[in-house]
């Protein structure tokens, strides 16, 4: 696939992702991110922007350590971008994984001290944790 071709699959993948066509939203994003590792030359953040998508999809459908995987991924592509560390700390939250979320909305954080639903995501996993250890486990 050419740079053109790939421009464009990434354009349709975010327009369907708006519009909640998410099937054809996740197969365009499995199309371009599959182009870009085989090719090796796509911009570090329409990569991270990619994996940070179609993990949304996969956190909708409550596929959790999938959406893991690619937010994840979208942190390896650009340490930079704040978005899916804060993705990745909402479900290890959701999880009962407190001491990985904080490190998660921490990172967030770091990257975009203004991030306001970190602010308030990492407050209310410090709270909850607090009371897992005041209950005993």
């Amino acid at each position: 696939m050419e740079g053109e071709d790939l421009s464009k699959t990434i354009e349709k993948a975010h327009a369907e992702f708006k519009k909640q066509n998410f099937q054809p939203a996740e197969e365009l994003y499995t199309t371009f991110i599959s182009s870009c590792l085989h090719m090796g030359k796509c911009q570090a953040s329409k990569l991270a922007h990619a994996f940070n998508n179609r993990g949304q999809i996969k956190y909708f459908r409550v596929d959790f350590y999938e959406a893991m995987e690619d937010y994840t991924k979208a942190m390896q592509a650009d340490g930079q971008f704040e978005v899916p560390y804060y993705n990745r700390g909402l479900i290890r939250y959701r999880l009962g994984f407190f001491e990985d979320a904080k490190s998660d909305f921490q990172q967030a954080l770091q990257l975009d001290p203004d991030f306001q639903d970190a602010k308030i995501s990492l407050q209310q996993t410090l709270l909850d944790q607090q009371h897992k250890i005041n209950r005993g486990y």
